[in-house]
């Protein structure tokens, strides 16, 4: 498996960036500095996920940005993204493990302490911690754990992991604090008049937090 960095996270959201697009909004992203982009389209079909994630891989191609799918391992398979990135209630990581085989990333979304414990490092390769806020791009997500819970859970995953949740640059020093190797952000990039100004917000406060 190549590596990964987790430090800038970028979620895309299909609504919130529908005024610039999920490709331009990418495009202005990671030449602000994101390092991983997730396609997370829960309303698409494979078939419009597969033509998203095929021109998102164009764009990311020969930048070392990776492109991760959310929870639908046909269509990352299709693209040939870098990874697939899946929560609790959506199939268990030895499943998709076996289903994308020993390349490609695994992440896995945690909630609990006993979550983050139970993650088995021979399969998921990193964990996505959260939600640290309230976050209305996940109306269904669970009870906030603030960043004394993200440390905990951090302290207790066998695997890297990064922070998710209503986080802005603001939060950058204090996830990178509590442990976790990045944020991963939604509408702190999607939806702001200028995705690589925001982005690059947040890389230069990466850059403080760890100087």
């Amino acid at each position: 498996m190549s590596s990964f960095d987790l430090s800038l996270y970028l979620v895309l959201d299909p609504d919130l960036c529908a005024g610039t697009g999920m490709v331009e909004t990418t495009r202005a992203a990671v030449t602000g500095g994101a390092t991983i982009v997730q396609l997370r389209d829960k309303d698409a079909d494979t078939a419009s996920r597969i033509a998203t994630g095929r021109a998102l891989k164009m764009v990311l191609q020969g930048t070392g940005a990776k492109l991760i799918v959310n929870d639908d391992v046909e269509a990352a398979i299709a693209i040939g993204a870098d990874g697939i990135h899946i929560g609790q209630e959506d199939m268990d990581a030895r499943t998709a493990r076996n289903l994308i085989g020993p390349d490609m990333i695994l992440g896995l979304s945690v909630e609990t302490l006993a979550l983050a414990e139970a993650v088995d490092p021979m399969l998921a390769d990193y964990v996505g911690i959260g939600p640290v806020f309230a976050t209305p791009t996940k109306p269904d997500h669970k009870q906030p754990i603030g960043f004394d819970g993200l440390a905990r859970l951090v302290a207790v995953s066998p695997v890297p992991s990064v922070a998710i949740g209503g986080l802005k640059a603001e939060h950058t020093a204090a996830v990178l604090a509590a442990g976790a190797q990045g944020l991963a952000v939604v509408s702190a990039i999607c939806g702001t008049p200028d995705p690589e100004t925001a982005t690059l917000r947040i890389a230069e406060e990466i850059r403080k937090a760890r100087s």
